[in-house]
């Protein structure tokens, strides 16, 4: 397995499969979408997988696939089975908007997918409709309940945290009470210039630290009768590869997670690695350290894929020092 100079084993590939999306999210891309490339600038299908077979022997298990959203890429339920059967992967995960997932479901699961996490910061249909451009909420309701029906376990909801958003938060918590659905609040990350028109204005300001959502949702839990949220055991936690702090409501099916990037950072758990749809792998989320493995699958051999993998991981810093804004935006990063 992969040891960065820090001590970390790092043993997870985030891959985005494209930056193109169903949705014009106001904090992810412009309105028009992204700048069109030409075909060859992005990796292809072929290019990912035998990049994933190159990182499987390199101790590389775990591997996510993002966008944009990714089901709008041609081809990615053969990609999936392709990396599930890739030996030395044990899992192969989703981040999507669940729109399409009513249509891709069956084919995903029996493809080889492990797990959706599904991606949904309001649950107010016209603050959605606002915040996507033009989206549908009960599209994205449509996919969890595809999601949950083909067997999908865990299937979790991912809601960023946002102060100016208003959200909110509690609806989010019940979701977990009579299905399971593990909802993970997640604090606003400035990614992208936050003071530019992508960014909406949002400022450090915007971004909750967890242990006073924690507070304030606890506040209205006891108010509307739920009672207070139960911290959980580390067997009793979702599966997951990532550093969600959980909670129960008393008899909930479902859990209430807690991520906190800036708060209470995790980076000295950090096991990740991402790559961007153009072949680019960056260290850190918050980084624009960028190295480019497309040339070396186009190029040359495994030998220097491995090289590149190695570089990448070299340059782990042992933390994002709170650094704020990038210059890609997420949706050009993979989320």
């Amino acid at each position: 397995m992969g040891i960065d100079q820090h001590g970390r084993t790092i043993d997870y590939l985030r891959i985005s499969v494209t930056d193109r999306c169903n949705l014009r999210c106001l904090y992810c891309m412009p309105e028009e979408g992204v700048a069109w490339r030409p075909h060859d600038a992005m990796l292809s299908l072929e290019e990912i997988a035998r990049l994933v077979a190159i990182a499987a022997k390199e101790g590389f298990s775990r591997i996510r696939l993002t966008g944009g959203e990714p089901l709008v890429r041609l081809g990615i339920v053969d990609l999936v089975r392709d990396l599930s059967q890739t030996p030395g992967i044990e899992r192969v995960a989703m981040t999507t908007n669940g729109i399409l997932l009513p249509r891709y479901a069956d084919a995903l699961r029996t493809a080889g997918l492990s797990r959706v996490n599904i991606s949904l910061d309001t649950l107010d249909p016209a603050q959605f409709t606002h915040i996507t451009r033009w989206g549908n909420i009960d599209d994205v309701y449509r996919g969890i309940d595809a999601a949950l029906k083909t067997g999908f376990d865990p299937v979790k909801i991912n809601a960023v945290v946002v102060r100016s958003l208003d959200q909110d938060l509690l609806a989010f918590a019940r979701l977990s009470l009579d299905r399971p659905l593990h909802v993970r609040f997640i604090e606003y990350m400035p990614v992208g210039d936050p003071q530019g028109e992508d960014g909406l204005g949002w400022t450090r300001a915007d971004t909750i630290p967890n242990e006073e959502l924690i507070r304030s949702l606890d506040a209205r839990a006891e108010a509307a009768g739920l009672g207070r949220l139960m911290p959980l055991h580390q067997a009793a936690r979702p599966e997951g590869w990532g550093p969600a702090q959980y909670y129960q409501f008393k008899g909930a099916q479902g859990t209430v997670g807690f991520i906190s990037a800036l708060s209470r950072h995790f980076c000295s758990e950090c096991n990740r690695l991402r790559m961007t749809a153009e072949g680019k792998l960056r260290p850190c989320l918050f980084s624009d350290q960028e190295f480019d493995v497309k040339d070396a699958l186009r190029t040359g051999d495994d030998s220097e894929v491995r090289r590149v993998l190695a570089e990448a991981l070299g340059a782990k810093p042992d933390e994002h020092h709170s650094q704020v804004g990038t210059e890609r935006l997420m949706s050009q990063i993979g989320g």
